[in-house]
């Protein structure tokens, strides 16, 4: 039986995958392909009032219910520390897991934030991926996605790569329903995910569409 191409996304927080490239996971997913997501923290902070073990609750399965929506075939969450990526990686091994899971699944494209992100967390992501893939010697594509920059220009010389998602922009907008609990804090990406896939769809001649920064 022949073994179905994997897609990978390794991002932040359990909604960056959806925010940036939840119309092009779905589409892929409708195609056949196999949707890995890793996400490197629970995202607790953002529920300082709940005990840890609730907040963590929550935001697993909200993203685990996002995942479904989208046709997944599973997250795997790090735990790491908001603020402390580089230090928890390192004393946790997680680079090892991380290329153990690059060699089961041999993706063939790969999507993770931009290297000039505003949020710390995504840029740390951004580095410790490439450093991986630079380990391993990986020879597929790397795709970097946005999630809150208003503009590009420490990336205005990558390779732009634009896919349609027409079809599928429904299924990003019912997955990102499904992180209830960030209904406040997504309401400015939430918009901006309209207008970007609407601006995109037009330089892209269709009706929705997603942009990507070919970085490998």
């Amino acid at each position: 039986m022949e073994k179905k191409e994997s897609i990978f996304v390794i991002c932040a927080h359990s909604d960056d995958q959806i925010l940036g490239p939840g119309g092009t996971l779905a589409k892929y997913a409708k195609e056949g392909k196999e949707i890995f997501t890793i996400i490197f923290s629970y995202g607790e902070t953002s529920h300082l009032w709940l005990k840890k073990r609730v907040s963590v609750e929550i935001r697993v399965k909200e993203a685990q219910a996002a995942d479904e929506v989208i046709g997944g075939s599973g997250v795997v969450f790090f735990g790491i520390k908001e603020g402390k990526f580089f230090e928890e990686v390192e004393n946790k091994d997680l680079k090892d897991r991380i290329k153990k899971l690059l060699d089961e699944k041999k993706p063939s494209r790969i999507f993770t934030h931009v290297p000039d992100d505003v949020h710390e967390d995504h840029r740390a992501v951004y580095k410790i991926v490439n450093e991986i893939l630079d380990e391993i010697n990986y020879k597929g594509d790397l795709l970097g996605f946005e999630v809150w920059n208003a503009v590009d220009l420490k990336k205005r010389h990558l390779p732009k790569v634009y896919i349609d998602i027409s079809d599928t922009f429904k299924i990003k907008l019912k997955a990102l329903h499904c992180f209830k609990s960030q209904i406040f804090a997504m309401l400015p990406p939430y918009l901006g995910v309209y207008i970007k896939a609407f601006m995109n769809g037009l330089k892209n001649d269709c009706k929705y569409a997603e942009k990507f920064y070919k970085i490998k």
